[in-house]
C-alpha cells in the first residue's frame, strides 16, 4: 500500500500513473531503450544498465511500484530498503521515473524518431538483434526489410565481415518466419513480392493475362497475403498446380484438385493463386480484389437483380452466362459506375456507384509539387539542387524544402544562422532556374516542432521568413488523449501553421499511433484554413484514408507530403495519391494539386488575417 504520509492527491496520482503505466509496460519501454542503444553503438555498459532495469521493473507488483515512485529504492534514512524494492541502475532510474510520472519517455522518443523507420522493422524479424542490424545498417546502407532481404539473397549479406553465408541464411530464415507467423508487412513490401510473383507467372507457357488483387490493389497499408489471379490456356484446374509448383522456392503447395490453391514459399510469403479461363478473368479479378464486405454487397444486388453466380460465371434469369469482357462491364450490367479498386470497402461506395455521385478520384497527373522534403541541412542525404532535380524529372512545377527545427536536435535541427543561409541558397536556385526559363521553383518552409505547452518552435518575427510551416510533434508522446488534443488546438491557433504533419505519430507495425482525438483536430484545422498531411512515407501513411474521408467531410485540405529524405524519397507520393483515393479526395482536396502561386496564398492567408 502507499505510505501513510502521502496525501490523498498523490495517492490518486500514484493509482492513475499505476494504471497508464503498469510495470510491464515500464519493462517494455525500458527494453526497448536499451535495444534501440545497442542499435546506435551506444557504450555497452548503458546498454546493460537499460536490460537490467527493465528485468528488474518487469519483476515488481503494483504495491511495488507505487513505493518505487513515493519514495525511491531507499528508506526515510537513505538506506536501501532490502527485500522491498530493488537496486535500479542510476543511468536508468531518471528515465523509469518519467514514465510512472508521464506515461511516456522523451528518451525512447528521442531513439525511435532518429532511427529510420525500416530499422524498427528489422528488429521484428526472430533472430536479428540490434548489433546485428546496426552492422548491416553501416556495411551496406540497408535501410528497409525488402532492401535486407535483397542483401541475404544476392550475397552482399554474407560477404560482411563477421557474417558470412550460414548467417545470412539464418537472416533469411527470421524474415520467412516473420512471415510464416502470419506477421502483416508494408504494403510496398508485400507489393514487390507480388510482381516478382506476377512476372514469373507471365512467363509461364500456359497464362494469358496475371493481375495482382486482394488487399495489395486496393492498396491497404499493410498486407498478410498476396492474390494473384491468372487466365490460363488450358485446364484451370490442372494449370494451377503446374504453375504452383514451377515457381521457385515453393515449400507446399494447398488446395490441390480446384482452380485456386495457397502456395507458400520457402521464405515465408504466401500467395493465393486463382486460375480461370480467359472469359471469366475479369469477374474472377474483381471477386479476388474484394473486399469480402464490397463483393457480398454487390453480388446482393446482384440477386436482387435477377442475376446469379456460378464459380466465376455470372448468369442472368434464364441462366445464360453473361459476358463481362472487363470490371467496368460488370458494374454497368448490374446499374452501377465503375468502382475503383481502392474504394471497394462497403463503406458506402456501392450506394454512391447506384446513384452516379462516386467522387473524381485524385490521379497522378492531378500532382504538381509536395512540400514536405528535407536536405542536408537536417536528416537528408541529399544537397537541395538534387531534390530540385529529381521533383522535375517527375514532372512537378515546384518543391518544398522543410527541414527540421532547431528544437529537434537528434535530427539535425537548424539554428537560426542555418537557416538564413539555407534561405540565400534557396533563393541563388530560384534565381538560376528563372534565367533558365525553367518553370520550377523551390519553396523554402520548415517542420517546425510543436511543444510540449502546444508552442510552435521559433518566434513569430522568424517564422515569418518562411514560405510554408509544417507544424510536427516529435516528443512527449505519452500525454493522455485530452492533454495531445489540446497540445495540438493550441498549436493550430498559430497564424504561421501551413499544414499539420503526421498528425498520430505512428510507425506501422513498430509504434502505436499517440492518444488524440482526431475528429476534432480535422475539424479545427479546417475551420481555421490549416491543411492536415498525409505523410506518404510507407512506414507512416498518417493520415490514413479513413481520417482523409473524415478530413473531405470536414472541408479540411491534405497535403500528400512524400516526407523525402533522398531523390528516391519522392517517389512516396504514390502511395499518398493512392491512400488519399482510398479516401474518396479529389483533386480539389488535395493542396498538391495547386500552383505553387495557390500554395503560397493558402500560407499567406491566415498570417494576413491575423494581421487585421
Amino acid at each position: 500500500m502507499v505510505n501513510a504520509g502521502i496525501s490523498e492527491q498523490r495517492k490518486r496520482q500514484l493509482l492513475r500513473y499505476i494504471w497508464e503505466m503498469d510495470s510491464h509496460g515500464a519493462a517494455h519501454a525500458l527494453t526497448q531503450i536499451a535495444m534501440l542503444l545497442e542499435l546506435h553503438g551506444e557504450p555497452r555498459a548503458i546498454v546493460q544498465d537499460f536490460q537490467v532495469a527493465g528485468r528488474q521493473v518487469a519483476a515488481l507488483s503494483p504495491e511495488q511500484l507505487e513505493l518505487l515512485v513515493a519514495d525511491g529504492p531507499s528508506d526515510a534514512t537513505g538506506d536501501p530498503r532490502p527485500g522491498t524494492l530493488p537496486e535500479i541502475p542510476a543511468s536508468a532510474l531518471p528515465t523509469l521515473k518519467e514514465l510512472l510520472d508521464t506515461n511516456g519517455s522523451s528518451m525512447l522518443e528521442t531513439l525511435q524518431e532518429k532511427t529510420p523507420e525500416g530499422l524498427l522493422e528489422m528488429l521484428l524479424v526472430p533472430g536479428l538483434g540490434p548489433a546485428k542490424i546496426r552492422l548491416i545498417h553501416e556495411g551496406l546502407r540497408v535501410e528497409t526489410l525488402q532492401e535486407l532481404e535483397l542483401a541475404a539473397r544476392d550475397g552482399r549479406l554474407a560477404s560482411l565481415p563477421r557474417f558470412g553465408s550460414k548467417t545470412a541464411q539464418k537472416i533469411r530464415k527470421g524474415i520467412a518466419d516473420l512471415r510464416a507467423a502470419g506477421a502483416p508487412v508494408l504494403w510496398g513490401h508485400a507489393n514487390s513480392e507480388a510482381e516478382r510473383l506476377r512476372a514469373a507467372l507471365l512467363a509461364q507457357a500456359d497464362t494469358v493475362q496475371v493481375a495482382v488483387a486482394g488487399s495489395i490493389r486496393r492498396r491497404n497499408e499493410t498486407v498478410r497475403d498476396i492474390d494473384i489471379v491468372a487466365s490460363v490456356s488450358g485446364s484451370p484446374s490442372v494449370v494451377s498446380a503446374a504453375l504452383a509448383h514451377n515457381l521457385y522456392g515453393v515449400r507446399d503447395v494447398l488446395g490441390g484438385g480446384g482452380r485456386t490453391l495457397t502456395v507458400r514459399f520457402k521464405d515465408g510469403a504466401r500467395m493465393d493463386l486463382s486460375c480461370v479461363r480467359p472469359e471469366q478473368f475479369a469477374f474472377a479479378l474483381w471477386r479476388a480484389t474484394g473486399s469480402n464486405a464490397h463483393v457480398r454487397g454487390v453480388l446482393d444486388r446482384a440477386a436482387s437483380l435477377g442475376f446469379t453466380v456460378s464459380g466465376d460465371d455470372l448468369r442472368d434469369a434464364n441462366d445464360n452466362t453473361v459476358s463481362v469482357a472487363s470490371e467496368r462491364e460488370l458494374y454497368l450490367h448490374l446499374g452501377l459506375d465503375f468502382i475503383a479498386p481502392e474504394l471497394r470497402e462497403a463503406d458506402g461506395e456501392i450506394e454512391a456507384a447506384a446513384t452516379h455521385t462516386l467522387p473524381d478520384l485524385l490521379t497522378n497527373d492531378d500532382i504538381v509539387g509536395a512540400v514536405h522534403c528535407h536536405s542536408q541541412y537536417s536528416d537528408g542525404g541529399a544537397t537541395i539542387l538534387e531534390m530540385a532535380n529529381a521533383a522535375i524529372a517527375l514532372g512537378w512545377r515546384y518543391l518544398g524544402i522543410s527541414d527540421h527545427s532547431q528544437s529537434n536536435t537528434y535530427a539535425g535541427g537548424l539554428a537560426r544562422e542555418a537557416i538564413l543561409r539555407q534561405h540565400n541558397e534557396i533563393a541563388a536556385l530560384n534565381a538560376g532556374f528563372e534565367r533558365e526559363g525553367a518553370d520550377f521553383r523551390v519553396l523554402q518552409g520548415i517542420e517546425a516542432d510543436i511543444l510540449p505547452c502546444g508552442r510552435v518552435d521559433y518566434d513569430a518575427q522568424f517564422l515569418d521568413r518562411f514560405d510554408f510551416v509544417i507544424a510536427s510533434i516529435h516528443s512527449r508522446y505519452g500525454m493522455d488523449e485530452r492533454q495531445m488534443t489540446d497540445r495540438v488546438l493550441k498549436a493550430l491557433d498559430d497564424p504561421h501553421i501551413t499544414i499539420l504533419g503526421h498528425p498520430t505519430g505512428r510507425l506501422l507495425l513498430t509504434r502505436e499511433a499517440y492518444a488524440i482525438d482526431m475528429n476534432e483536430i480535422i475539424q479545427k484545422a479546417g475551420a481555421v484554413g490549416v491543411a492536415i498531411e498525409l505523410n506518404a512515407d510507407p512506414h507512416r501513411v498518417d493520415i490514413d484514408w479513413r481520417m482523409c474521408r473524415l478530413a473531405k467531410q470536414h472541408g479540411t485540405v491534405v497535403s500528400i507530403g512524400p516526407d523525402a529524405h533522398s531523390p528516391q524519397g519522392l517517389e512516396n507520393i504514390s502511395l499518398g495519391i493512392a491512400t488519399a483515393r482510398k479516401g474518396w479526395m479529389c483533386a480539389a482536396d488535395v493542396l498538391n494539386s495547386r500552383s505553387a502561386v495557390e500554395v503560397l496564398d493558402f500560407a499567406r492567408a491566415r498570417r494576413v488575417a491575423a494581421a487585421y
